[in-house]
Parts: structure tokens; sequence; C-alpha cells
């Protein structure tokens, strides 16, 4: 009864959508970055809807390039990618509910806090929908998650800036810490695993500015670091990254070193520029791909191998671009 009542609803929602941001373009043939979904909607009678954090990044498009990939592979699978037009809590409930309006079956979901969302997926495992969790969960059993082992990915990034600062004979001095917010579990854990890097040392890790993942306020509350003297600067996620490079490239002879997360045409020019030393690059192809194999044997009724999936990151300096 509740689906029923659920898709009796679903017009108006589609007109809420458009105004709270939550966009899905399937229907007209295309993906949520606007690219073509050839192989993936239409025909396939398994229904899987990937919701994102938002469209604004290319980890995003890149997790649905991966889910495209595993489609078409598959064959089997009526597949669109859903996502808040930027970071949002109420936007991206929106897009989990009509994604269970709209008859997914199964929900692959890139959660933007732990908490916000778990009464819609409460109400959409209630209806039978499968949770697959790709890059950040929240605190809500899913089925599966395929993400980066984050903390460990975080200490990798603080042991890659110590390297630099060794080979420059730097030992001390401030450190700035752009991150996305105090409640996306994955950057969270990132930070964590940064900071954890630096104990023991005579490094000052000031406190966290947060952004949104919005690479203008990421550039922002870099160029504020940078007036605080900081030798260096961390970026958790895409758009503080590019944040970070940008503040770094507009102080000319710059020496700061700038370590980041995520792989975008943006990031690498910086990097291969000399303006960022290193981006964490995840494997957000992966994630889509595998996270779309794992609903294909839920909705057979098969079982997973595995439920808790490490998809790995690499270092990315000058000349990896």
């Amino acid at each position: 009864m509740k689906r029923k009542f659920l898709g009796l609803l679903l017009c108006a929602a589609m007109v809420g959508t458009l105004a709270m941001g939550c966009s899905n373009k399937a229907d007209s043939g295309e993906s949520a970055s606007g690219d073509k979904e050839d192989a993936a909607s239409g025909g396939g009678t398994k229904k899987v809807v990937l919701i994102t954090m938002d469209q604004m990044d290319q980890h995003w498009k890149n997790v649905d390039k991966g889910c495209q990939e595993a489609v078409k592979a598959l064959g089997d699978i009526d597949y669109s990618w859903s996502a808040p037009d930027v970071k949002d809590d109420a936007k991206q409930i929106e897009c989990i509910n009509n994604a269970v309006a709209g008859g997914a079956e199964a929900i692959l979901l890139a959660a933007n806090g732990p908490d916000a969302v778990t009464a819609a997926l409460e109400e959409a495992a209630a209806e039978g929908v499968k949770i697959i969790y790709v890059d950040s969960a929240a605190n809500f059993d899913g089925e599966a998650t395929f993400s980066t082992d984050n903390e460990a990915a975080g200490v990798t990034a603080g042991e890659t800036m110590l390297e630099e600062f060794e080979a420059q004979g730097v030992t001390s001095g401030k450190i700035g810490i752009v991150n996305v917010n105090s409640a996306t579990a994955s950057c969270v854990a990132r930070e964590e695993g940064f900071r954890k890097a630096f104990e023991g040392t005579d490094f000052e890790l000031l406190e966290t500015q947060y952004s949104e993942g919005d690479a203008a306020k990421s550039q922002d509350i870099a160029s504020g670091y940078i007036t605080q003297g900081v030798v260096g600067m961390f970026g958790a996620n895409e758009g503080s990254t590019v944040g970070i490079g940008n503040a770094i490239q507009e102080e000319s002879g710059s020496k700061i070193v700038g370590v980041g997360f995520d792989k975008s045409d943006t990031i690498g020019e910086l990097v291969e520029n000399g303006y960022l030393l290193a981006t964490m690059a995840q494997n957000p192809d992966q994630m889509g791909k595998l996270g779309i194999e794992a609903a294909d044997k839920l909705l057979k009724g098969e079982s997973l191998d595995q439920t808790d999936v490490d998809t790995g990151v690499s270092v990315l300096k000058k000349g990896d671009f």
C-alpha cells in the first residue's frame, strides 16, 4: 500500500525535485552528469538507482561511469543516476524518496551524512529496497559497502606531506585543513588519518574549516590560512583540493605544500604545474562497478562473497597524470 501511495505522489514529487535540485535525467537518455546513458537506461528488469552527494565533482561522474560499464556487461538492469545539485541532506532525502516512489529495487548510495538520511533508508528498506553504499555509508545497515579505507588514506596523505617537509628540511610550522563538513563520514575519517600522521611531530595543525566541498569557498579558506603563514595545507575532497591548489597558485613563488584527495583534470593540472604536491586518487569507477554487480546478485537472490570492500587509493604526483 505504501508503495502505491508513494507512486501516486510521484508527479508531485517530480515538481518538488526540480525545486529541491535533485536531478535524474535517465528518462531523457542522460545521466545527471549530462552524458548519454545508451547502455544504462531502459529495457532492464532490475531497477537500480545511484544516489550521490551532489553532481559537482568529477569523482561522482566516475562512479556513474563504473556503474554504466557494469550495466552494459550484465545487460539486465534499468539504471539511473540521481543527485542533488549541491551537498544538502534534505535534497538527498528527496532523491531517496523519489527513487523508492519510482520503483527502485536497489539504491547505491553515497551518504552526505551518517544520520540525516537514516529515516528515509528505513522506509526504503521496509519496501524491500536493497541499500548498497558506495564511497560513504550512513548509520544504517546496508547490504554492502564499497569504499576507500579513508582513515588509512588520510594517514598516507599526511605521510606524503611529511616526506616532502623532510626533503625541504622543514621540521615545524602551521598546517591548514579544509574539509567538507563535520558530518560526512568519509571525509571526517580522512582528516582523522591525516592528523594521526603528525602525532609526535612539531607541526601545528590548525582548526579545521569547512567549505561544503565548494572550490571557491575552499580557495577563500585556503587564502586565509596562507595569511596565517602555513607551510602546508590539506584538502579532504575534490573541491577542497582544487581550492587549496588555486590559493597556492595565486601566491607567486610559494613553497606551501598542498596535498589533497581525488582525481580530476583540474587537480591534475595543479599537481603537474607544481601547485599541489600530490593527491590521493580513489577508484570511484570500481565503487560503481562493484556496487552494480552486488545489486545484481542480491536481486537474483544470491549472497555476496564480501560486504565491506576497500577499493584502494593511489598517491599521484607530478608526472603521474
